[in-house]
């Protein structure tokens, strides 16, 4: 049985990719993986993810585009440059803050 654990990050958090150059602002999560098992077994087994753990839905960027991804939770940490992201739909989902935060504009959302 898969045992879903507490997200470690949260909607509107700016987080970085582990291994791979990108970096975005969190929009949903899933408390354990909700994607294709045609998705999950694309990626190559030796850096497959658990599936029993939080999967978060990122408006994604890295130096040559803006993309949406679905990253495990053990691929991601804490992005603290206090960069914005750039990707198109920010504006959409989230409100930046004075901190320089998101918060999302819809409440609802999640």
């Amino acid at each position: 049985m898969i045992k879903a654990r507490t997200a470690k990050f949260q909607i509107g958090q700016v987080v970085r990719h582990r291994i791979f150059s990108f970096r975005g602002v969190i929009f949903d999560i899933d408390p354990e993986f909700n994607n294709t098992e045609e998705w999950w077994l694309s990626i190559p087994e030796e850096v497959r993810p658990n599936k029993d753990q939080p999967f978060y839905h990122l408006l994604a960027e890295n130096a040559e585009s803006e993309y949406v991804a679905y990253v495990s939770e053990q691929n991601l940490l804490p992005d603290d440059s206090g960069e914005p992201v750039r990707h198109s739909q920010v504006a959409e989902i989230f409100i930046k803050d004075k901190a320089g935060g998101y918060r999302p504009r819809n409440s609802s959302l999640n």
